[in-house]
């Protein structure tokens, strides 16, 4: 048997997206975008499980006098927690004491006086 066609066969299998030369791609390339999406998908996974779990600690660890901001844009200093209401009372307005009622989901950043101790992005 001649070595060439035992090299050619071989080659068929191997490249069964068919001759690069004329354009067709091998098929360990479908195999290697395939893994690499697959990689990004649980990076991504990680990185919003991560984030999901940075956010629950942040509003678990909210109490009173902390100034927050929430995902409407009102601004305000924490003066009552409802833990089992997972409502917050927050006072808007230091002139007229103005207080408004808001869930702790609506949460997107918390700051201690200076310092940020949590920061949510929502999409």
């Amino acid at each position: 048997m001649d070595p060439h066609v035992i090299f050619d066969a071989s080659y068929a299998i191997l490249a069964q997206g068919g001759d690069p030369a004329q354009g067709g791609a091998p098929s360990w390339f479908g195999i290697a975008a395939s893994v690499l999406a697959g990689l990004m998908f649980l990076m991504f996974m990680r990185a919003s499980t991560k984030q999901k779990r940075e956010l629950q600690n942040a509003l678990s660890a909210m109490k009173k006098n902390d100034k927050v901001v929430t995902s409407g844009g009102i601004i305000g200093v924490i003066v009552a927690i409802k833990e089992n209401e997972d409502e917050i009372t927050l006072k808007v307005d230091d002139t007229t004491n103005s207080r408004i009622r808001v869930l702790k989901s609506s949460v997107v950043k918390i700051t201690s006086g200076d310092t940020t101790t949590g920061e949510v992005k929502t999409s």
